[in-house]
């Protein structure tokens, strides 16, 4: 019997898509760019009280284990898209901070 080539599509468990990309429209559904981007308009709108809860929710989720693979790892890539969120807003707050800091040093100059 010959061993599996990591690049046979018999190799690959039967959840994994190797036609994605495949020019064939119907096949490639499964992954739409404006789904994603809808994803990302859908996080850019939240505050960071809301994604951090979100986040929060989805860690919890993910620790508690017994998902599927595609759904954990969808879950997974909102969770990045959520912490980035959250660390966009913190960094705006933490330049805020700075720029106040330095506005009153000028001003007891």
């Amino acid at each position: 019997m010959a061993a599996r080539q990591p690049n046979d599509d018999n190799a690959r468990p039967h959840h994994i898509r190797s036609d994605i990309g495949s020019n064939n429209p119907a096949k490639d559904a499964i992954m739409t760019e404006p789904a994603a981007q809808q994803n990302q308009a859908d996080i850019s709108t939240l505050s960071y009280e809301q994604a951090r809860e979100e986040l929060v929710g989805i860690v919890k989720r993910l620790e508690a284990g017994n998902l599927p693979l595609e759904d954990s790892l969808s879950l997974w890539e909102r969770g990045e898209a959520l912490a980035d969120r959250c660390q966009g807003w913190l960094d705006g707050a933490r330049e805020r901070l700075d720029k106040a800091r330095e506005e009153s040093s000028d001003e007891d100059d």
